[in-house]
């Protein structure tokens, strides 16, 4: 599914007959939402950033993973600190992780461990906001997340969109996770199907049993005979000459073959994706490389449930394997094809939870510690970041928040802090006040 947020123009009649035209078949055969994606793709003609190039895929566990039964654990602590979980020794000499996350333990040479981290929040819809952007919640501002950054600057390349959601689960109470200021043009191109199923399409791409690509074309020449009709009778041909360029960049998307190729995870080898895991998440991060790979920019996949308030160890139990499987292959396979030093790898999630297990054998919100994970683009690999105290519930001497997870983000991806962007009122908004996390420069 695509939702880009559109906005109807203000050519009332020119929108007016687009929709008849897509009601009566001339152009709903194509099974694309057209006003969104047209916006989205006239993003080509925004200014590219300069320096170093490099892509981002990021992992996104709503809910807030426990730091504790995890990458974080509390082994000497008592009990209801320690929880139910054991530790297994990792692939970094002296470190531990929980023992039901045993591929991070494998693969953790590869990775860094952000253990100091605080996310000043410890409410979910406002978690997505703050930590998918990096600035705490504005009434008067919405600041754009990630990808929506990445997509103002760099722009779409080979027919594919700069920014991909794949899962729906990214919490828009206060719109997290979206273009914000920078306008709906950059917000992401949402996946909500399931790459794990059998018959995996994408409804926005994939056209419709009895409608080839020449009859896409033959609708294309009789749409734009209408446009040069009403052309010739309207007096605004400025906005009916930016609604064509939207229409002839959606339709180069769908019936472009890079474009085909990149969703079609059928073309991987069976070894691959069993590698992955034959799951809704590890199919998703599978996805997440091969559109990488065809040109987009950013992927963020998004996964749900990580809410734990009660029953946090049997829900971790069906939680964690997923992830456990999938997050150390994709950088594993990234590695394999030489992609991972041009590709930031990126974990996070809303916030830490409780030291302290509750009487419903649960872990509840906690800001003041929590996790991240870097892989790619230059982070040093096997680094453990910084520590917390022997419950775990506080950093010990430095700490890092939000803004700091921003600024290295954009570091890594080559994207000054000191941009600045004009919004829609003519404020100029600096990109990040952070600083880049120093362990992992």
């Amino acid at each position: 599914m695509l939702n880009l947020r559109p906005q109807r123009h203000a050519d009332c009649q020119s929108s007016g007959r687009r929709q008849f035209l897509m009601q009566v078949g001339s152009l709903g055969g194509v099974g694309l939402s057209l006003d969104g994606v047209l916006r989205y793709q006239a993003a080509a003609a925004e200014p590219m950033g300069s320096g170093t190039k490099n892509n981002c895929i990021l992992i996104w566990t709503r809910g807030g993973t426990s730091h504790h039964d995890t990458l974080d654990p509390k082994p000497d602590a008592r009990a209801e600190i320690r929880g139910e979980f054991g530790t297994t020794a990792t692939s970094i000499p002296g470190v531990r992780f929980s023992d039901h996350v045993p591929g991070f333990a494998r693969g953790a040479k590869d990775l860094a461990v952000v253990r100091n981290l605080n996310s000043i929040n410890g409410a979910h819809g406002s978690a997505d906001a703050i930590m998918l952007s990096g600035w705490q919640l504005n009434p008067a501002v919405t600041y754009p997340t990630y990808g929506s950054v990445i997509s103002r600057e760099r722009g779409p390349r080979r027919d594919m969109p700069a920014f991909v959601q794949l899962g729906n689960e990214v919490d828009r109470k206060f719109m997290g996770g979206t273009a914000g200021y920078l306008g709906i043009t950059h917000n992401p191109f949402e996946v909500f199907e399931d790459p794990n199923a059998e018959k995996f399409t994408v409804r926005d791409l994939t056209l419709p049993g009895g409608v080839s690509p020449r009859r896409v074309s033959l609708r294309r020449e009789a749409l734009s005979k209408l446009d040069t009709l009403q052309r010739g009778l309207a007096k605004r041909p400025a906005a009916l000459s930016a609604i064509d360029t939207y229409y002839r960049d959606a339709f180069r998307m769908i019936s472009s073959t890079n474009t085909q190729r990149a969703f079609q995870l059928s073309r991987e080898s069976e070894k691959t994706r069993d590698a992955y895991g034959r799951t809704t998440f590890g199919q998703s991060c599978l996805l997440a490389r091969r559109l990488i790979e065809s040109g987009s920019r950013f992927v963020t996949v998004s996964n749900a449930d990580w809410d734990t308030h009660d029953k946090n160890f049997s829900r971790l139990k069906k939680l964690l394997p997923p992830i456990d499987q999938a997050f150390p292959a994709l950088v594993a396979d990234l590695k394999e094809r030489g992609l991972l030093d041009s590709t930031l790898v990126v974990w996070l999630t809303d916030f830490g939870r409780t030291p302290k297990v509750n009487t419903a054998a649960g872990r509840d919100h906690w800001a003041s510690a929590g996790l991240a994970v870097f892989a790619g683009a230059g982070t040093p690999p096997g680094v453990i970041v910084g520590q917390t105290d022997a419950e775990g519930g506080r950093s010990i001497g430095e700490e890092y928040n939000p803004r700091d997870i921003a600024a290295t983000i954009y570091s890594k991806l080559g994207i000054p802090l000191d941009t600045t962007h004009i919004n829609g009122d003519g404020r100029p908004m600096r990109l990040c006040e952070g600083r880049p996390i120093r362990e992992l420069s």
